[in-house]
C-alpha cells in the first residue's frame, strides 16, 4: 500500500522535511500545503534579504550553547544533522555557501531568491504535490490515518502527518487537539524600547563591545557582551538581541518593564579607569573632560556620561572631584536604564515556546502522545540566537522527520 504523508506549512522546516521524505519514499506520496499565496515567505525575507542559511559552528556542543531553549534535545539531533550537512545538502543542489567573519553563512549570490529556488526545485523533482493557497480549517486522528479537512471542504487523508506551521496558532491548537501540551508563546529576538532621551537622541553611536544584563551582579544566563547600538527607540544590536532571547520569559513576565544595566567598558576594570582618570588629571589638568580622555568610548557618549555624572561644560581635569568619579565610574561600569517594551529584529520574528520538548522522540521527531505525527521547526518549544541558527534547528528537525515518515 502506497505511503501518503501530508506536511502542514510551506515554510524552510516543511519544505525540507517534504523534499526529504518523498526522496526516501520513491513510491509515496507527499503533499505539501500552504495556506498562503506564496511558499517560503519567511525564507525570502530574513536575513535582510540575504537568508542567513546557517551557521560555521560545527561541533555540535558548542552549536547546542546557542539555543536558549532546545540545545540538550539538539545536542543528539545535531550529531545525526548538523551545518556541515547542511552545507553539503545545498552544495548538491548547485547552491554554494559563504562564511562571514562572524560565523553566518549566506549563499554566495546574497540573494535569498536562490534558497527559495532551490527548495522549489527540489521539491518539484522529488514528487512533492505542492499546493499553496490550501489553508487547512481542521485535522483529526482516526483511527490508523490522519484526515485533514482544507477550508475548501476537501478532505485529504494520509498515514503521516508532520506539524511545520512555525509560531501560527493553529498548529499549537491541533497539537494540544492530539494530545501535546504547548509551552505558552512569547517573542525572543527583540530590541529594547527605552523612553530615555539621555539615551536615545545619541541614536546611530554604536559601541563594539559592551555588557548589557538583566541581573544587577551581571551574572548568569541574562547576561551577554557584544556590540551595542543606541537607536531613537531605546538599543539594538547583538549583544541586546541575544539578551532578549535568553531573558525571553522574564521579559514577558515583567510586561517588558524591566531593569537594564550596561558595562560600556567591560574589558577594563573600575579600579583600572580610575587609575586612568588620576593620570590624565596629574598629566593634562588643564584639558576638558568631555574633550580628552583615553577612554575607548565614542566620544558623543563619552559626553553625555560625563553630564550625567554632575561634570560641567568645560570643566578641567584639574577640577575633577572624587564625587564626579565615583559617579562617573558608575556610569560607565553600571549604567542603569528601564526597558519600557520591546522593539522588533527587522522581519525577523522568532518565537519561544511551543510543543513541550519531552513529548517529542528527537531521534526521530515523531510524537510520543500520537503515532504517526511528527513535528520540525518552530512549533517546537526551541529557539536559537540571531545567526543563522534557528535556519539550522528548521534543517535539522525536518530531516530527521523526514528519516522517522520515510522509515517502515
Amino acid at each position: 500500500m502506497t505511503r501518503t504523508v501530508i506536511v502542514v506549512g510551506g515554510g524552510a522546516a516543511g519544505f525540507f522535511g517534504a523534499i526529504n521524505c518523498a526522496r526516501n519514499l520513491p513510491e509515496g506520496r507527499v503533499i505539501l500545503l500552504e495556506a498562503g499565496s506564496k511558499f517560503l515567505a519567511k525564507v525570502r525575507i530574513s536575513g535582510g534579504g540575504r537568508c542567513n542559511v546557517t551557521h560555521h559552528c560545527f561541533d555540535p556542543t558548542q552549536l547546542v550553547q546557542n539555543y536558549p531553549r532546545g540545545g540538550k534535545a539538539l545536542r543528539g539531533a545535531f550529531s545525526r544533522f548538523q551545518p556541515q550537512q547542511t552545507i553539503a545538502w545545498f552544495g548538491a543542489e548547485g547552491v554554494q555557501l559563504k562564511t562571514e567573519a562572524d560565523g553566518r553563512m549566506f549563499p554566495v549570490t546574497d540573494d535569498s531568491g536562490t534558497i527559495v529556488d532551490c527548495l522549489l526545485s527540489a521539491a518539484r523533482r522529488s514528487g512533492v504535490e505542492l499546493r499553496n493557497r490550501s489553508p487547512v480549517q481542521g485535522l483529526e486522528k482516526l483511527g490508523e490515518q490522519f484526515q485533514v479537512t482544507l477550508k475548501s471542504g476537501e478532505i485529504i487523508n494520509g498515514d503521516r502527518l508532520l506539524l511545520a506551521t512555525g509560531s501560527n496558532p493553529l498548529g499549537y491548537r491541533w497539537a494540544a487537539q492530539l494530545g501535546h501540551t504547548i509551552q505558552a508563546p512569547v517573542p525572543s529576538l527583540f530590541t529594547f524600547n527605552i523612553p530615555n532621551a539621555q539615551l536615545t537622541d545619541l541614536a546611530g553611536v554604536s559601541v563594539e563591545n559592551a555588557l548589557v544584563s538583566l541581573d544587577p551582579k551581571f551574572k548568569g544566563i541574562y547576561c551577554h557582551q557584544g556590540p551595542v547600538l543606541i537607536t531613537h527607540w531605546g538599543l539594538s544590536g547583538p549583544a541586546v538581541l541575544k539578551l532578549s532571547a535568553w531573558g525571553a520569559r522574564q521579559l514577558q513576565a515583567s510586561g517588558y518593564d524591566h531593569s537594564l544595566w550596561i558595562n560600556w567598558l567591560p574589558k577594563v576594570t573600575p579600579l583600572e579607569s580610575m587609575a586612568q582618570w588620576r593620570a590624565t588629571k596629574q598629566s593634562h589638568p588643564r584639558k576638558q573632560i568631555a574633550n580628552f580622555t583615553a577612554t575607548a568610548l565614542p566620544k558623543r557618549l563619552w559626553q553625555r556620561l560625563t553630564t550625567q555624572a554632575g561634570i560641567k561644560p568645560g570643566q578641567c581635569w584639574a577640577d575633577f572631584s572624587k564625587v564626579q568619579e565615583r559617579q562617573l565610574t558608575e556610569n560607565i561600569h553600571r549604567y542603569h536604564c528601564q526597558i519600557k517594551g520591546k522593539g522588533v529584529f527587522k522581519e525577523e520574528f522568532v518565537t519561544c515556546g511551543g510543543i513541550t520538548l519531552k513529548e517529542v522522540d528527537f531521534k526521530t521527531m515523531a510524537s510520543r502522545c500520537c503515532p504517526g505525527l511528527y513535528f520540525a521547526g518552530e512549533i517546537l518549544d526551541v529557539d536559537g540566537i540571531t545567526g543563522g541558527f534557528n535556519f539550522q534547528n528548521a534543517w535539522t528537525t525536518a530531516w530527521l522527520a523526514a528519516q522517522g515518515m520515510a522509515a517502515p
